[in-house]
């Protein structure tokens, strides 16, 4: 049987999430030397379940609702972004059992200790063969890939002759293939400003078979065979939203350190305390104001959507379009929060003994990916004037 997470005083997985975040920020120093979770670190995340939120119950998962969710990583992002990160990113790979013949699923995600990995893109090509594919390809930006169990290939389709396969719409045709981690070649190149831990590798496989019944088409609901409302969600919202998740966990981590700064400094030449400058007063004020309500926004948004849905509902385009609106809002509202906090430190900020240098350097890295692109904005402003915008990131 799956093992699953044991009921008792801290059954909700926000708790449990807040319940970690002093051994977090204690092991934050040595994650990021480390460019990994450490091993204590990760088997606290799962004896939390932390990396089974958004399994089907089906497999020893809770399910829970992506608003749930993205506040356990937000706690979890306050003690340190990197596991943040890696519980995001391993969770919104984790859906991909939702679309598994169940054997098929529980063979891969029933240990407590399982976790998938995937890097960005279909990156690789799938050629038929009998039972399976043949899969080549290398794959970059695979976090958590240095804990995870099992890795996923995302290609295109190309038949034995080299013609790509198009599906029904003439697109190209992609594949997930499903793969264990020992079978592709590992590259270390995460040397990185920030979200050091998260030890986001790139990998290689050549020629590899891969079992048909090991590869899905990710996000297509005729391959959906879990009938929970959490799986209409997109893999593109539930990251977008995780990832704000993140941005804003960091950010209120640095708000309330700062504060808790401003009450105690005396910046040289000053004449008080900072909490005393009518201007840090202000800025606190306003950053208070934009973290709340960006989060607000992220929260009601997936507790709206999620409400409204019917059993057999997938998400409208409009709907898709108002969680990468909040969750790109969320992103940047968070940025700006926090680089208030690391302005107004002062040079108290910069050295590498404070806290607050690290989750500066991890909410612009946070910033960088495909989740934080600012042309999110045109993209859905476009949508609001009736035009048709590219839905790649929707």
């Amino acid at each position: 049987m799956p093992e699953t997470v044991a009921d008792g005083p801290e059954d909700d997985p926000v708790a449990r999430a807040r319940a970690l975040v002093p051994l977090l920020v204690e092991a934050a120093p040595r994650i990021e030397q480390a460019r990994e979770l450490t091993p204590e670190v990760l088997g606290a995340l799962h004896s939390a379940g932390m990396f089974r939120l958004l399994l089907p119950r089906s497999v020893g998962g809770e399910e829970v609702d992506p608003a749930v969710f993205v506040e356990a990583v937000e706690a979890i992002a306050g003690g340190d972004a990197s596991a943040a990160w890696c519980m995001g990113q391993g969770s919104g790979c984790s859906m991909s059992a939702a679309y598994l013949d169940p054997p098929v699923a529980r063979a891969l995600f029933g240990g407590r200790a399982a976790v998938l990995a995937w890097g960005a893109g279909a990156a690789g090509r799938a050629v038929p063969a009998r039972g399976g594919y043949r899969v080549t390809g290398r794959w970059q930006f695979a976090s958590g890939s240095r804990h995870a169990t099992w890795l996923g290939a995302h290609c295109k389709i190309v038949e034995r002759d080299g013609t790509p396969r198009l599906d029904a719409a003439g697109r190209p045709a992609e594949r997930t293939a499903l793969l264990p981690r020992d079978a592709a070649a590992i590259e270390d190149v995460w040397q990185v400003v920030g979200l050091r831990g998260t030890g986001s590798d790139s990998y290689t496989v050549e020629d590899l078979f891969v079992a048909a019944d090991h590869t899905l088409a990710r996000d297509r609901p005729e391959e959906r065979r879990e009938p929970g409302r959490l799986y209409r969600f997109s893999t593109t919202s539930i990251y977008a939203s995780s990832f704000a998740g993140v941005a804003l966990g960091i950010a209120r981590a640095m708000l309330d350190a700062f504060v808790a700064l401003a009450r105690e400094k005396t910046p040289r030449e000053g004449r008080g305390v900072l909490r005393d400058n009518a201007m840090v007063q202000a800025q606190v004020a306003l950053a208070e104001a934009r973290l709340q309500a960006s989060r607000g926004f992220l929260l009601h948004t997936l507790r709206a959507i999620r409400a409204g849905l019917g059993e057999r509902d997938e998400l409208t385009l409009d709907q898709r379009m108002t969680i990468r609106l909040a969750a790109t809002y969320a992103i940047h509202q968070a940025r700006e929060t926090a680089d208030m906090a690391y302005s107004e430190a002062g040079a108290t900020a910069i050295f590498q003994s404070n806290p607050l240098q690290q989750r500066f350097r991890d909410i612009h890295t946070v910033c960088q990916q495909v989740q934080g692109r600012a042309a999110h904005f045109e993209t859905v402003g476009a949508h609001l004037l009736g035009l048709s915008p590219p839905l790649s990131f929707v």
